[in-house]
């Protein structure tokens, strides 16, 4: 009777049994085999840095343009750190020895205004590995959570294993302000999921040679690991640092002092406070000054008001007007957006505060009964009216929607 050479296993047991000249092999080994050569090859490169295709920082906010709306400041401040940062490391050895050094890049704005947006859209454009890592779960080693190094796994992942390429990637760490300090008074309870998540930050932030497990968890002793130099990789910060605005209102208030005072505070933009972090605003919200330090790049992303929202529906390439009329063109069903529809969906965003991601689902609202009828339908034409947007949205509970 045929059976796998290797495991044993018989021809009913395996999904797929290969012949060879002498033997078999099933398709668990060859996915075990598989496995094992990408560790160990792992450190074997095809990379090329010389192939990514470095456009200029005019050119990189134009591309951001297509599907970023607005953010004009932030995707200028990005371009060109984007633009240093893979400049540095296609720099060829001169005599000079002038060291450039890597400049990470923090962005602090409102949820929905677009923050993953932008660094998911430059990797995009640069075409290297590229990771989201959310900060609230991360812990210090020995505890319950994931380790730091868990990062630079999903990336490894990634990069299909590939460490030259995983090391000119870019990771976006989400949620940073969740890993503030949670008091400036001293605890005899340590902080592991703030302020020493931080401190396990620095090392990555700055450059340095990590171990990494290759498929994640907790490392033990028998566990391969990978080294992966940090050095080259950019590292994108970004947090809503909710309630930060107090922090910024404070320090503008407190610095100028006497009759300057009052009439200083008049010119401040009391909407939109983010405009004018600065590093000591992070600090006094629970960041440690050295993480503030490894984090040079510094910029805002501004509450979307409604131009913006009303923009954001139709004129991006991947506009979520554009991917519903897409997907009922697929049935053959020609699906068009009254004006004073899209207007009633800014306004509700707006009214609930749910930013350019709360678009999406109010728009999944209105649009669930129409998706699920009209394919079974003879209709080859479907106008959204803002009253039956009304409608829909009638019976959905809007507090599940509302942003806290």
């Amino acid at each position: 009777m045929d059976k796998c050479s290797f495991c044993g296993r018989t021809k009913k047991e395996a999904n797929l049994l290969i012949a060879g000249l002498e033997g078999h092999i099933c398709d668990h080994c060859i996915e075990q085999a598989h496995n094992i050569m990408v560790e160990e090859l792992g450190g074997k490169s095809n990379f090329n840095l010389d192939a990514i295709k470095l456009r200029k920082p005019d050119e990189i906010k134009k591309f951001l343009d297509q599907y970023v709306i607005g953010q004009d400041k932030a995707k200028k401040i990005l371009s060109v750190a984007v633009y240093n940062h893979y400049k540095r490391l296609m720099q060829k050895a001169d005599s000079d020895d002038v060291e450039i050094e890597k400049s990470n890049i923090i962005l602090v704005g409102e949820t929905g205004t677009g923050k993953t947006l932008l660094a998911r859209t430059i990797a995009r454009m640069l075409n290297v590995p590229f990771t989201i890592v959310d900060a609230t779960v991360l812990t210090e080693a020995g505890y319950v959570g994931e380790d730091i190094e868990s990062l630079l796994t999903r990336l490894l992942q990634n990069a299909d294993y590939d460490v030259k390429a995983a090391e000119k990637g870019i990771v976006f760490i989400d949620e940073l302000d969740k890993i503030a300090r949670k008091g400036d008074n001293p605890s005899i309870t340590r902080d592991v999921s703030g302020e020493g998540v931080q401190q396990g930050l620095l090392k990555l932030l700055e450059g340095a040679v990590v171990n990494v497990p290759p498929q994640g968890g907790r490392k033990h002793p028998e566990q391969k690991m990978i080294p992966v130099d940090t050095k080259n990789i950019l590292f994108i910060c970004g947090g809503a640092f909710e309630g930060i605005e107090k922090k910024i209102a404070h320090r503008l208030n407190t610095a100028v002092v006497g009759y300057a005072a009052s009439r200083s505070r008049d010119h401040y933009d009391k909407d939109d406070l983010l405009k004018y972090i600065a590093p000591q605003d992070l600090r006094a919200y629970g960041l440690i000054p050295e993480i503030i330090g490894r984090l040079p790049v510094l910029t805002h992303l501004s509450p979307l008001d409604r131009k913006a929202l009303r923009a954001i529906l139709t004129e991006p390439k991947n506009a979520i007007t554009k991917q519903y009329i897409k997907l009922f063109a697929m049935d053959n069903i020609q699906l068009t957006f009254a004006a004073e529809a899209l207007d009633y969906i800014v306004d509700k965003a707006v009214e609930f505060r749910l930013g350019a991601r709360g678009l999406r689902a109010i728009c999944e609202a209105i649009m669930m009964d129409a998706m699920f009828e009209l394919p079974s339908a003879e209709t080859k034409e479907f106008t959204v009216t803002p009253e039956y947007a009304e409608h829909k949205l009638e019976r959905v509970d809007m507090k599940v929607l509302k942003a806290s």
